[in-house]
C-alpha cells in the first residue's frame, strides 16, 4: 500500500468507501502532506494553488470528527467569495454522502438574510461562509459557536486582499479557543505569518508551492545612451506585457516624466514620489495593487512599504549607487513561488557602480549588455490593465465594511465575486476593483443600491 493511498489513512470506512467511489485513489502532493496532520488534530497551515485539492483535505478532517448525533455547529469555513463558498460546501457534501444526516449550510452575503436565519434554527453541523455575512450573524445573536472545534481559513491571502482582516478578527475572537484551525493560502505573505502567528497553535507547514529563491529572479543588463532610455524602457515593457511592473527611478521628477511619456505611449503608469500627499499616494498604491495600473515609476524612498506579492518585472531606469538597494529593489519581483524579471539600463558613466554592484553580486555581467528587443516590438500595443478601481465615498467612519460592498456587487443580478478584486477601506472612502469588463455594471449596481442602508457617491477612476 502506498503512502500516498487514501487507504493509508486512518479514516472511517463509511470515508474511505465513499472516496473509492468517486474515484478518489490517490492523495494530491497538498493532501499527502497535509491529511495525517489534520487527522491527528494539529494545526495545519497549507501552502497551495487552486486546484491542488485542499478542499477534500480539510474537508475529510471535518467529517472524520463530526458528531452527526449532536446537532450543533462544530465546523466553521470561511471564504472569500460566494463562488467559492457554494463550490467548497457543495464538495464537502460530496464527500459526507456515506454519513446520514450531515447538514452543510453556506452563509454569504448578496443572499437574503431572513431564510439564512430559518436555517440556522434548523441547525447545522458544518457552516461555510463569508467573514462579512458570518460577521453580520455573529452580531445579530443568530449563529454561535459554543460547540465548535474547527476553523478553516480557505483562500486566506484572497480574503486579506479583500479587506477583510477586521471581520476576521471580529470572528475569531468570538470562537473557542480550544479548536483546531486550518489555513489554506496560495501565498504566505506577511500578514498571513502575523495570522497564523496570532490563531494557530504550533501550526504543521504543509508546502506544495515553489518558494521564493534567487534562481526565480532572472537579471538582464541592458548598456544604452541618454537618448535611448525611454525607447529601452518602451521596448522592455512590451516585450514582457507584465500585469505589474515597478520602474525605479533615482529622481524625483524623472518619475514624473517618465510617467507621462508612458502614458503618452498607450500604457498604463503612476508616478509615486515623496511629493505626493497622503491620499494621492494611498491611491497610487491602491490602484497598482489591484491590478488597475499596470507600471508604477517610482523613487526607492516613495516605494517603502510597497507590499506587493505578485509583481511580474522590475526594471531600473538608472543604476543605483548602492548594490544593496539594487538587492532590495529586484527582490520585489519572483515572490510567492513565481518567476520574477529584473531588468537594469546602465550607461558608461555608470561603470563605478556597475563594477561596485559586479562585486556585491558575486555575479559576470557583460558590460557590453544584452541586446535589447528588436524595434518591431514597438509596433505592439501595450496592454490594458485588468481591472478597474472604484471610489466609494465612505469608509470606516461611516462604518461601510468590505463584506457590505461584496454583497452589494455579487447581490441580484450582479457581478461575480470572482470579478471582485482587492478592496481597501480608509476612514472616509472605499477603493474596490473590478474586472474592467464589468466596470459599468457594478458602477450601477453600487451607485443605484444602498451600503448600511444609506447611498453614497460611487465614481470610477479613469485611466
Amino acid at each position: 500500500m502506498s503512502q500516498t493511498d487514501f487507504s493509508s489513512l486512518k479514516l472511517q470506512d463509511a470515508l474511505l468507501e465513499n472516496l473509492a467511489s468517486l474515484g478518489y485513489a490517490e492523495m494530491t502532493p497538498i493532501q499527502a502532506q497535509s491529511l495525517p496532520h489534520i487527522l491527528s488534530g494539529k494545526d495545519v497551515i497549507g501552502q497551495g494553488k487552486t486546484g491542488s485539492g485542499k478542499t477534500a483535505a480539510f474537508g475529510l478532517g471535518l467529517l472524520e470528527k463530526l458528531d452527526a448525533k449532536r446537532f450543533h455547529v462544530q465546523s466553521l469555513v470561511l471564504c472569500p467569495t460566494r463562488e467559492l463558498a457554494d463550490q467548497v460546501a457543495k464538495e464537502i457534501r460530496k464527500l459526507a454522502r456515506a454519513i446520514p444526516n450531515v447538514k452543510v449550510l453556506t452563509l454569504c452575503g448578496g443572499m437574503p438574510f431572513g431564510p439564512q436565519v430559518g436555517s440556522l434554527e434548523h441547525g447545522a453541523h458544518i457552516v461555510v461562509g463569508t467573514p462579512g455575512r458570518i460577521e453580520e450573524h455573529l452580531r445579530k445573536g443568530t449563529l454561535h459557536f459554543k460547540g465548535l472545534s474547527s476553523l478553516v481559513l480557505d483562500e486566506a491571502d484572497r480574503m486579506l486582499d479583500m479587506g477583510f482582516q477586521s471581520a476576521l478578527d471580529a470572528i475569531v475572537d468570538e470562537l473557542p479557543k480550544q479548536r483546531q484551525t486550518l489555513l489554506f493560502s496560495a501565498t504566505y505573505p506577511s500578514q498571513i505569518q502575523s495570522i497564523a502567528k496570532r490563531i494557530m497553535s504550533k501550526p504543521v507547514m504543509a508546502e506544495v508551492a515553489a518558494t521564493h529563491d534567487s534562481e526565480s529572479i532572472k537579471q538582464h543588463f541592458y548598456k544604452v545612451d541618454s537618448t535611448q532610455r525611454i525607447e529601452a524602457l518602451r521596448l522592455l515593457l512590451l516585450q514582457h506585457a507584465a500585469e505589474s511592473t515597478v520602474v525605479f527611478c533615482n529622481m524625483k521628477r524623472e518619475t514624473v516624466e517618465i510617467t507621462d511619456a508612458l502614458n503618452g505611449y498607450g500604457f498604463s503608469a503612476l508616478a509615486l514620489n515623496g511629493d505626493l500627499e497622503q491620499r494621492e499616494r494611498d491611491q497610487a498604491l491602491v490602484r497598482f495593487a489591484n491590478k488597475s495600473v499596470s507600471i508604477l515609476v517610482a523613487t526607492d524612498v516613495a516605494s517603502r512599504g510597497l507590499d506587493i506579492d505578485a509583481l511580474d518585472a522590475v526594471i531600473n531606469y538608472q543604476v543605483v549607487r548602492d548594490p544593496e538597494v539594487h538587492v532590495h529593489r529586484i527582490g520585489r519581483t519572483g515572490r510567492a513561488g513565481s518567476k520574477g524579471v529584473a531588468c537594469t539600463l546602465f550607461s558608461d558613466k555608470d561603470s563605478y557602480s556597475m563594477a561596485l554592484l559586479k562585486d556585491y553580486l558575486d555575479m559576470d555581467i557583460d558590460m557590453a549588455g544584452e541586446p535589447l528587443p528588436p524595434s518591431r516590438v514597438l509596433n505592439k500595443a501595450a496592454s490594458r490593465p485588468l481591472n478597474i478601481t472604484m471610489q466609494i465615498d465612505g469608509g470606516k467612519k461611516q462604518k461601510v465594511r468590505p463584506g457590505d460592498v461584496v454583497g452589494a456587487l455579487t447581490g441580484d443580478k450582479g457581478i461575480a465575486g470572482s470579478q471582485v478584486g482587492k478592496i481597501q477601506v480608509f476612514d472616509n472612502w472605499t477603493y474596490v476593483a473590478v474586472n474592467r469588463d464589468v466596470a459599468q455594471l457594478a458602477l450601477e449596481k453600487l451607485g443605484k443600491g444602498k451600503l448600511k442602508g444609506r447611498s453614497f457617491r460611487v465614481r470610477l477612476i479613469r485611466d
